[in-house]
């Protein structure tokens, strides 16, 4: 988080590499990031809690929560998830018969 930050960074063209190589790099970068990721959640964002997990254990958060959490509006969360889902053709919003909800 701290290099998105620097003022000799351009942090859109960082935001895009770690997104490519989260999708895309290969398996060890791909977990040291999704690693790092959670932590950088953890740290940014101390309320924002999964709300479910995915069949293949990936946290699932509630939109209305991360668009508070963001300062955005409802709407404009669920557009970025569309157009991110879009973009990767990777699924990322799911029905809660679709998750297994915490205990």
């Amino acid at each position: 988080m701290e290099i998105l930050q620097h003022p000799t960074v351009d942090s859109k063209i960082w935001a895009e590499a770690v997104e490519w190589l989260l999708l895309y790099g290969p398996p060890q970068v791909r977990e040291l990031l999704q690693q790092a990721s959670g932590h950088a959640m953890k740290e940014n964002f101390p309320d924002l809690v999964p709300t479910a997990f995915t069949a293949d254990g990936e946290p699932c958060y509630n939109v209305a929560d991360l668009a508070r959490s963001l300062g955005i509006s409802e709407e404009e969360a669920a557009e970025i998830i569309a157009e991110k889902e879009r973009q990767h053709g990777i699924r990322q919003l799911f029905d809660d018969q679709e998750t297994s909800k915490l205990q």
